[in-house]
């Protein structure tokens, strides 16, 4: 445990460090490049950071990396890979009652039937 804190007392300036670099990176690339090519103004700074946070918003949405879903899809496939058949229904029944009908797990020529 003690050398965990140790850890992230250390790592933590480099974080802080690494940070403030993105945002003058982006400042730096913006001035540079977007005056010239499209007559636009200069940013300062804390723009920078606020336009990069715009476009992880709009175009990277606001979770965390892995994909659609990512981790979380993931350890949701593990935890009903491992559960019986039972189980397994009554998770069905249950997502069915709350979200609507649910694709069945199997597909093939009854999975377009309509279930009972």
């Amino acid at each position: 445990m003690r050398n965990r804190k140790y850890r992230i007392l250390m790592f933590a300036p480099l974080g802080v460090l690494f940070l403030a670099a993105i945002g003058w990176v982006l400042m730096s690339l913006w001035n540079w490049l977007m005056p010239d090519l499209f007559g636009w103004k200069t940013i300062t700074y804390w723009q920078a950071w606020g336009l990069f946070l715009l476009a992880k918003i709009l175009f990277g949405g606001i979770r965390g990396g892995g994909g659609p879903g990512g981790r979380w899809r993931h350890r949701m496939m593990e935890r009903v890979e491992r559960m019986t058949p039972e189980e397994r229904e009554k998770f069905r029944q249950g997502m069915e009652r709350r979200w609507g009908r649910v694709v069945p797990d199997e597909p093939g020529p009854a999975a377009s039937e309509p279930r009972p």
